[in-house]
């Protein structure tokens, strides 16, 4: 009598258990599809992202920064794979840095090549603001993949040739 007890009230808690998790499977692929449709960016400040980027993983952020220079830092690393062929790395000034033109390096920022040579003609100083997501902390560094990058300001504008005649 025991065992047959004990044999029904697993095969119900099994039968409750397997109706919990189709519900919760249903109602959370389509709360995912519902959020992928319109894309909201936060916007943060690059030395708070360095300070936690288990803070930030898998969030949509956007990032005003000086432009230092294009770069081949974190490319092809395993853990968080970007491959060279497909991609370049960028390099922001640090922002608690006035006097010298320093690196933060400890966030990695990747641009599609076809992004990046849309933007070729950028220089260490520029100002931009660029959009993306931080798909990995490998190393305890955010990596972060752009989606879109914008000029601000540029630190040195192109000059008007003059035409001299001699």
């Amino acid at each position: 009598m025991k065992k047959i007890s004990i044999i029904l009230a697993l095969v119900i808690s099994l039968g409750v258990g397997a109706g919990v998790y189709s519900q919760t499977t249903s109602s959370t692929v389509s709360k995912t599809v519902a959020a992928n449709s319109a894309v909201q960016y936060t916007t943060v400040n690059a030395l708070d992202v360095v300070a936690s980027p288990f803070k930030y993983l898998h969030r949509n952020i956007r990032i005003k920064a000086k432009f230092d220079k294009f770069s081949t830092l974190g490319l092809d690393y395993p853990a968080a794979l970007r491959a060279s062929d497909k991609y370049i790395s960028i390099l922001i000034q640090r922002p608690d840095v006035e006097n010298h033109n320093i690196p933060l390096s400890e966030m990695k920022i990747f641009l599609k090549k076809e992004l990046a040579e849309k933007n070729i003609s950028l220089d260490a100083g520029d100002e931009i603001e660029f959009t993306g997501r931080v798909f990995s902390t490998a190393l305890g560094d955010a990596w972060l993949d752009v989606d879109g990058l914008k000029v601000i300001t540029k630190k040195n504008p192109p000059k008007k040739e003059e035409n001299v005649l001699e």
